[in-house]
């Protein structure tokens, strides 16, 4: 084809979208429901995205095509040049094409994207550039050492993490992740044993304290619960007389002076930990412990399977949602209340029933095993900020049954509801794709298709090992069929040359024949 009819077409197409886009201004949006407006509000956010991915493949051409340096300009100071965007920008754009774009070689051929799932969630718009810097980001700290399968599984793993959540999301599920594809991590128990510390400086001319460090592992554990009890908000604020003191679980706490505590409370996180701190500490010192035992007691609430015992390796996660190498929890558990929990075939805990409302401190334990936190798609919340949900409301004939209950934190236990813009939770029955776990349902608001959705944000192992299993099944159908089209000593070979037929000479990872 030539140049002027390439850019016929082109053009043709760019003309078109310039009319749509012109026609759209013009539209009236008065005459929509709520549920449109949101629809087209979506609509639009898919299409600017795909349209980035457009600009992308653009700019990998003007980058092959060596355009930036016939002005004399690198490709940063083209960008900022031709599309008059800051410097910020460009750099990001270009990041984006680096892993997303797709390349060609020296021969022409066509090179598959650094970020393959990312890069097709770019070009479906499910994602924007913000979500490719996310995983661009976490797929940097991916050890060399991991192999490309479990690499790739990664990244698809937070693609499709990034097809649900916003950025900030993907950035915190990706930290998480990176225990998985190299499970032992980078460094020993001597490294980190090594790196621990906490520092307290000298006090400063305004009677404040400076305090720095690491924390190893299990200190961590230790140190969750404190601050999930104590650091709520509302609870143990000095500036608020009125603010409930204690932890959040004591008997007798008033919830609804906690609620308004809360409602009042301004204290940055920061300041809600060290103020919890402080009330621990208290406690800690005024109740004669340290004078009777050898350090503090375990209140760490981990979940580990039979596998990980057995081969003391990988990481666990803690109710507080930290993440603890095995061996770490190990030590942790020989001082720790044994308790044990059975889960079913889909992870789920086994029927534990109860004829009251509210749940058993067991079946607590059990969700928190299975579900590791708050069940609402797109939420972190670790178990510790959550409370325990009837998916069948206990008004409306719901038993407090183990599979009739899951962890929902405050903030998403106040979306469930009938009314306009309320969310559904249910089961997910036998055959859909995630059996026995919740599904919640969003109101047409949010998607106007109403599908249901499960969390995966507490549950990246699986994902991974799922994506894991399906990237090595086609790994090897792929060689598979190399072999029995290109390789004579495998069993189903079944490329025959004639002595006519053959054209030789070929590279076969092209696609071409060979001698």
């Amino acid at each position: 084809m030539s140049p002027t009819a390439a850019m016929d077409q082109v053009g043709a197409h760019l003309s078109a979208l310039d009319a749509a886009v012109e026609a759209l201004f013009g539209e009236g949006l008065a005459g929509l429901s709520n549920d449109e407006v949101v629809e087209v509000l979506q609509r639009v956010e898919g299409s600017a995205r795909g349209l980035t991915a457009v600009g992308q493949r653009v700019l990998v051409e003007a980058v092959e095509r060596a355009l930036p340096g016939d002005v004399d300009l690198k490709p940063v100071e083209f960008l900022v040049k031709t599309l008059r965007v800051s410097a910020g920008e460009a750099q990001a754009r270009l990041r984006s094409a680096r892993c997303t774009g797709t390349w060609h070689g020296m021969r022409g051929d066509v090179q598959r994207p650094t970020l393959p799932h990312t890069a097709r969630a770019l070009r479906e718009g499910a994602v924007g550039l913000s979500h490719v810097e996310a995983v661009r980001e976490i797929m940097r700290q991916v050890p060399a050492a991991v192999d490309t399968t479990k690499r790739e599984a990664a990244e698809a793993t937070l693609a499709m993490v990034a097809r649900e959540a916003d950025p900030k999301y993907v950035l915190a599920a990706g930290m998480e992740l990176l225990a998985y594809p190299n499970p032992d991590g980078n460094f020993s128990d001597a490294d980190r044993a090594r790196q621990r510390g906490v520092r307290v400086g000298k006090q400063r001319a305004d009677l404040m304290t400076p305090i720095s460090g690491l924390l190893d592992p299990e200190a961590r554990a230790l140190l969750e619960p404190l601050l999930a009890k104590m650091a709520r908000k509302g609870m143990n604020n000095p500036d608020d007389p009125d603010s409930p003191s204690g932890d959040v679980t004591a008997d007798g706490l008033d919830q609804t002076a906690l609620a308004k505590a809360a409602s009042r409370d301004t204290r940055t996180t920061a300041q809600r930990n060290h103020d919890a701190l402080k009330v621990g500490l208290r406690q800690l010192l005024g109740s004669g412990a340290l004078g009777r035992h050898r350090g503090l007691p375990v209140t760490a609430i981990i979940t580990m399977t039979l596998q990980q015992v057995e081969e003391a390796s990988g990481v666990v996660t803690t109710a507080s949602g930290g993440i603890v190498p095995i061996r770490d929890a190990l030590r942790l558990a020989e001082r720790a209340h044994p308790v044990l929990l059975v889960l079913g075939r889909n992870g789920r805990p086994l029927h534990l029933g109860r004829g009251k409302r509210l749940a058993l401190a067991d079946q607590r334990l059990a969700l928190i095993a299975s579900s590791r936190g708050c069940t609402r798609p797109g939420c972190d919340a670790p178990a510790s900020m959550t409370v325990v949900h009837h998916l069948q409301e206990w008004d409306k004939n719901g038993r407090t049954d183990i599979d009739n209950l899951d962890l929902v934190c405050d903030a998403c236990h106040a979306l469930v509801h009938d009314g306009p813009g309320g969310w559904r939770t249910n089961v997910a029955r036998e055959g859909s794709d995630h059996p026995g776990r919740t599904e919640w349902t969003p109101p047409a608001q949010v998607d106007p298709a109403r599908t249901p959705r499960v969390n995966h944000r507490h549950h990246l192992h699986e994902l991974f090992g799922i994506l894991h299993g399906m990237i090595v099944a086609r790994d090897v159908r792929e060689l598979e069929e190399w072999r029995a089209e290109w390789d004579p000593t495998f069993e189903g070979y079944r490329h025959r040359r004639t002595e006519s037929g053959g054209r030789g000479g070929g590279d076969p990872a092209l696609g071409e024949d060979v001698p």
